[in-house]
């Protein structure tokens, strides 16, 4: 029986390339070094003796940096190519981090934090693009959600050690390993990824691409991932906040529970992806049934004030994660064959850096000024708006196919 699991896991992982591989573990070795994210508003309160409006303010520079450097992704891929803008992204960002930790007023940090993102956040369509290049279209769900397993067993490592680095030398060991990780990674791409290994696809040379503001079922799914995104990121700005405040967990224990949302998604995603493409349903239903249940979580942290129902909270999300983003992405990567792929996969980033601009805020004047439950329940309903967009977004699929 075990024997059995062992290669149905393992045979999850079969079939892709080589250079697919490679860009999961550039993006490990990234990914696993951005501890500042998930305890920026922990910084930025207890360290940096900021009020939670204006936290609300300073991640709002988050997201407009998020926004401008998916923009400015989509363009450069399109122009360049997603490999010199992944070298770019990752070895400016390096410089960039070390140096977030040293501004002090709340302009500076706004400016720093805008900067950080702009560079960083680069690297999302691009990889997006990259993805597509090096994987045969049967295998790109898969790709993508090896790509995913790469960030997420880097965050559940991250988190714990950077909970650990807080507790021994403070939040300015958070920058400097976030510095060192992203030229680590910056170099790894350098000497290993070879950008003439792309696959040739027709499908990429699009003599008459559509534009991307033109295609209203796309714009219709980039609506429905700005609200996903929505509630999504309030488990790693409000929530943790939560955990602190309500539930009184320290940065240690706030970093393992968000590590257990990496573990279980590496343990758990590839095998259950194989297992939903094998079931033949439609990307678009996946993506409801994600975030459905992650709107479920906010209703199961809202229930008691038991600490075990933050671990099933996590859980609930964590499944619908894993079935949502996938999906999402696969969606969004076969929609771009339309156009230009890297102001498609932009415009995806975006989708989430608009999340970022409006969610952190949002979330944190609702609970300034109506408390936690019902910012709970503002994201229940975000989720049904999200997914009714989804029901219309078949609708119009379907009559396109006629």
């Amino acid at each position: 029986m075990l024997h059995q699991l062992y290669r149905s896991y393992t045979g999850s992982f079969t079939g892709l390339r080589k250079e697919v591989w490679l860009l999961a573990l550039i993006t490990l070795i990234n990914r696993a070094g951005t501890m500042v994210i998930p305890f920026l508003s922990l910084y930025l309160t207890k360290s940096r003796g900021f009020s939670l409006e204006d936290v609300g303010w300073i991640l709002t520079f988050f997201g407009l940096g998020s926004v401008t450097g998916s923009w400015l992704g989509g363009k450069l891929t399109d122009e360049i190519g997603h490999y010199k803008t992944m070298a770019a992204s990752l070895i400016l960002s390096s410089l960039l981090f070390v140096l977030l930790q040293f501004p002090e007023s709340f302009w500076g940090i706004c400016t720093g934090i805008f900067l950080v993102m702009m560079v960083a956040d680069m690297f999302r369509p691009a990889v997006f693009v990259a993805i597509s290049a090096y994987s045969k279209p049967e295998n790109r769900t898969r790709s993508v959600t090896l790509i995913r397993l790469a960030i997420n067993l880097g965050f559940s490592a991250g988190p714990a050690i950077g909970g650990l680095i807080i507790t021994g030398i403070g939040y300015s060991g958070l920058f400097w390993v976030d510095g060192i990780t992203c030229l680590a990674a910056g170099i790894l791409l350098l000497k290993l990824l070879n950008p003439k290994r792309a696959l040739e696809n027709a499908k990429e040379i699009n003599l008459k691409p559509q534009s991307v503001l033109k295609d209203k079922p796309y714009l219709i799914f980039i609506s429905a991932m700005i609200l996903f995104g929505f509630i999504f990121l309030q488990y790693f700005s409000t929530v943790p906040l939560f955990y602190a405040e309500i539930h009184q967990l320290s940065e240690f224990e706030i970093g393992v529970l968000l590590g257990f949302n990496g573990l279980i998604i590496f343990l758990f995603e590839m095998p259950l992806i194989k297992f939903l493409e094998i079931k033949k349903n439609s990307a678009t239903n996946y993506v409801i049934i994600g975030i459905v249940l992650a709107g479920i979580s906010f209703l199961a942290i809202n229930l008691s004030n038991w600490l075990g129902v933050l671990v099933i909270g996590m859980f609930l999300l964590t499944i619908g994660e894993m079935i949502a983003f996938p999906f999402s992405n696969s969606f969004a990567l076969q929609r771009a064959d339309k156009g230009k792929q890297g102001s498609y996969m932009a415009l995806y980033s975006i989708a989430f850096s608009i999340s970022h601009i409006f969610g952190h805020n949002s979330g944190m004047q609702l609970i300034g000024k109506f408390g936690y439950s019902f910012t709970w329940n503002v994201m229940i309903g975000l989720a049904l708006i999200s997914c009714l967009l989804l029901v219309w977004l078949k609708f119009k699929l379907k009559k396109e196919t006629f």
